[in-house]
């Protein structure tokens, strides 16, 4: 006789199984939230936001790109994720991702089909996020390698497009 199939056994029965090894975290203390992003495998980088008392899934985002940086927004239930890679030939692709905690809805801030590399993020208010991106080619930006473009994003509501 078998026995029924556990999903501990499935997933590990560890902390952090959606997202498999973990590769960057960060915390939100005061909401007792962490975002873990997993390795870049099989052409995705996963994503999960889990609850600090019993490090439960509680929402999940998966990236066409590794994950570079991650930041939980000061006020609102959102996380942005920044994401992205050099391609190998002459572009730097990703994409600026924004999780809706509250529905698990992610969307692309990012409009153009070849995004941008996103290296950091930092919120300097509720409304403005700082973003530090790759240049989108090395072929005209010979400084390519080694500066980055720094922009401020300012939104009056994050949460409008999630």
């Amino acid at each position: 006789m078998t026995s029924p199939l556990r999903i501990d056994r499935v997933l590990g029965g560890r902390p952090f199984a959606e997202i498999g090894e973990p590769a960057l975290a960060v915390a939100d203390e005061s909401r007792g939230l962490l975002a873990v992003a997993g390795t870049y495998a099989f052409g995705t980088a996963p994503v999960g936001v889990y609850d600090v008392g019993d490090l439960g899934c509680r929402a999940l985002l998966r990236s066409g790109y590794p994950v570079h940086s991650m930041a939980f927004h000061p006020t609102f239930p959102l996380l942005v994720v920044g994401t992205g890679r050099y391609d190998g030939g002459y572009f730097f692709e990703g994409q600026l991702l924004l999780l809706d905690l509250e529905t698990s809805t992610g969307v692309s801030l990012i409009e153009d089909p070849l995004g941008r590399q996103v290296l950091a993020l930092e919120w300097l208010t509720g409304q403005e996020l700082r973003v530090l991106m790759a240049p989108p080619d090395d072929w005209q930006d010979k400084k390519a390698w080694a500066e980055g473009h720094v922009v401020v994003m300012r939104r009056h509501d994050w949460r409008v497009g999630t």
